[in-house]
């Protein structure tokens, strides 16, 4: 079964920093696009960042200059390097990937940030 589990999440003073790491199968790394999505409370899941299969990265404008994506396929690992966070960055976030026409999520890693 694919499984995507997301870890690193915690609690940081604004201006912190984290890294949020996802693992899942092989082939999901190899072959698709693979992104983070961030759900706050009372809020629609928005999308952060994508990485495609061949390492292109795009981010939405609300976190550029202050997220990097990234993957390591060896490790079968996503990660995501947050920098200069604030409190309005606080939300589960979450770990996404497409094999076929099926989406993906792993059950969310809790970010908060205090201000």
């Amino acid at each position: 079964q694919v499984q995507l589990v997301e870890s690193g999440g915690g609690l940081v003073q604004a201006g912190g920093s984290l890294r949020l790491s996802c693992a899942a199968s092989r082939s999901i790394f190899s072959n698709n696009a693979m992104g983070w999505y961030r759900q706050a409370p009372g809020k629609q899941r928005e999308w952060v960042a994508r990485i495609t299969s061949i390492g292109s990265t795009n981010y939405a404008d609300f976190v550029k200059g202050r997220v990097t994506i990234s993957r390591d396929i060896a490790k079968n690992t996503l990660f995501l390097q947050m920098n200069s966070l604030k409190p309005e960055d606080t939300a589960v976030y979450y770990c996404h990937a497409v094999l076929g026409t099926l989406d993906y999520w792993g059950q969310g890693t809790q970010v908060t940030v205090s201000s």
